[in-house]
């Protein structure tokens, strides 16, 4: 009888110790599934949100300075459009001052994802062999600009064309975070001179990305 209880004893306690030993494995389940979520790249490409948007400062072989531009560099302005978080209404520090062909295009990432809408802005030196004229709306061009990830080498559609001076800024974003360094482009349209910082026209009307 006493052989029978030991027995009995034995496997309560084996069956006690399993399920222990399986509930020390469950917490890694929960913790898998409440890492944080993958970025969802192709979103991150159209909206631009996390996106710092700093560069080098080169500029693409062939672009001019402008000669006589309306924000010289050195001088600061007031930034209108909302291409990424933070952007509008920021103090921006002009660092270079070209003339140019601007082009909203639209493009599928040579890294996958849904295709990037009426993306602001790609100059005309930033084509692959766009020749010497200024391309028109519809026109099927290969995006040599890196601006983001999966740009260069895609393949895009000219939304927009506007012969413009294009500027690279420097601006620290109006939701904090890091300092914007290089970015390209801002176009003349989308700066207003500062201490003058009421919203424009001109400004609301290039915010999509």
């Amino acid at each position: 009888m006493k052989r029978k209880l030991v027995m009995i004893i034995a496997a309560v306690m084996i069956a006690v110790l399993t399920a222990c030993g399986n509930n020390t494995a469950n917490p890694s389940t929960p913790s898998n599934t409440t890492s944080p979520a993958p970025t969802n790249s192709a979103n991150a490409q159209t909206d631009h949100f996390g996106m710092n948007h700093s560069s080098s400062g080169e500029v693409p072989a062939g672009l001019k300075e402008a000669q006589n531009p309306t924000f010289k560099v050195g001088s600061q302005a007031i930034l209108q459009p909302d291409h990424m978080p933070g952007m509008k209404g920021a103090t921006a520090t002009i660092v270079g001052a070209y003339d140019t062909t601007a082009y909203a295009v639209s493009y599928t990432p040579t890294t996958g994802g849904e295709p990037v809408k009426n993306h602001k802005w790609v100059i005309h030196e930033e084509l692959k062999n766009p020749g010497a004229e200024a391309l028109k709306p519809g026109a099927q061009v290969t995006l040599e600009a890196d601006h983001m990830p999966g740009m260069k080498g895609a393949t895009g559609t000219i939304d927009s064309a506007e012969h413009t001076t294009v500027y690279m800024v420097d601006y620290t974003p109006t939701t904090g975070g890091e300092p914007v360094k290089n970015h390209k482009w801002v176009t003349e349209s989308e700066l207003s001179p500062a201490g003058s910082q009421q919203s424009t026209g001109n400004g609301g009307g290039h915010s999509g990305h």
